[in-house]
């Protein structure tokens, strides 16, 4: 098990290495000078040498590539270009909201999509499992963004029933803006997860095991939830772990059209402005999350598996 571990965050830091280092590349490929962004079309040549030399644009790329990994071993991922403000400070003030979203949008898909999954395997090609087919194709082929702009039209501007922009104030405040950012993200996993769970359950409803509880006369909703669903639901963790790239890249779009902070609009906004410090801290953080939650997927899987911890 410790062996495992220790290959997992050797490769985990291989893996944010080379992200970063992937994007510090495209950055600096795409057209433009920050320092001529930051300084306006009216900045003279010694202004925009001595920016140069203060964002260290002016060394090779590969030693900017070295100084940047060097600060961010110890901890320090610069300086923001505009308000020079700690790009730390700025990231780890966005990413709560993110985080938050991500949370609530899988949560409450998981919630609904598990029990309509072990149902649909249960009740197999019944009406109802027929009808949990075609929402679930459905709600996998629309994308977030077409979602939630329809939900803002209808429910903030049409219906006046939720809030449209903003985050709000409070729990119960901040909750009623959640709703529709949340919908609109996890309306595609429930359709997805839910899918897959039915999937895995009528392959582990098959097996010997589960057979020989039927004999012992045990009702089918325990078999289900007791010796079933644990087996049934691994192949669902795994994707909820390797799909929070995906959840980070809806909320990128999420956040711009309900206006809410977040890591997401902060790239953006980041991308646009061409700095520099922001979109290098944020794709750092970011690729760190997604490995961190990958990794957990797995041991989560080992869990529940002994015969995965057997292998490890």
């Amino acid at each position: 098990m410790w062996l495992y571990l220790l290959k997992r965050v050797v490769l985990a830091v291989a893996i944010i290495a080379i992200a970063v280092t992937l994007l510090f590349l495209m950055i600096h490929a795409v057209p433009g000078d920050p320092a001529v962004a930051l300084l306006g079309p009216r900045a003279t040549a010694e202004m925009i040498a001595q920016l140069h030399q203060q964002m260290g644009l002016d060394k090779p790329l590969a030693v900017q590539l070295a100084i940047f990994f060097g600060k961010v071993f110890h901890g320090d991922l610069g300086f923001d270009t505009f308000s020079q403000r700690p790009v730390r400070e700025i990231i780890f003030e966005q990413l709560p909201y993110t985080i938050e979203l991500i949370f609530v949008s899988i949560l409450w898909a998981v919630a609904i999509a598990v029990p309509l999954g072990c149902y649909s395997a249960m009740r197999r090609n019944s009406v109802i499992d027929q009808v949990v087919g075609v929402m679930a194709v459905a709600t996998i082929a629309i994308p977030s963004f077409v979602i939630a702009v329809y939900t803002l039209l209808i429910f903030a501007v049409t219906l006046r029933w939720l809030p449209a922009i903003g985050v709000g104030n409070g729990f119960w405040g901040g909750l009623s803006y959640l709703i529709l950012p949340a919908f609109a993200i996890g309306i595609g996993w429930v359709g997805y997860i839910s899918r897959l769970v039915r999937a895995s359950m009528l392959e582990v409803l098959g097996e010997n095991h589960i057979r020989m509880a039927r004999s012992f006369g045990i009702s089918e909703w325990r078999i289900v939830a007791r010796y079933a669903l644990p087996l049934a639901i691994l192949p669902t963790v795994t994707i909820l772990g390797v799909g929070i790239a995906w959840l980070l890249s809806s909320a990128v779009f999420i956040e711009v059209v309900f206006a809410r902070p977040g890591i997401g609009a902060l790239i953006v906004n980041a991308v646009n402005a061409r700095n520099y410090p922001i979109v290098m801290g944020v794709v750092l953080v970011t690729t760190f999350l997604i490995v961190v939650a990958t990794t957990l997927s797995d041991l989560l899987n080992a869990f529940l598996d002994p015969r995965t911890r057997e292998k490890l």
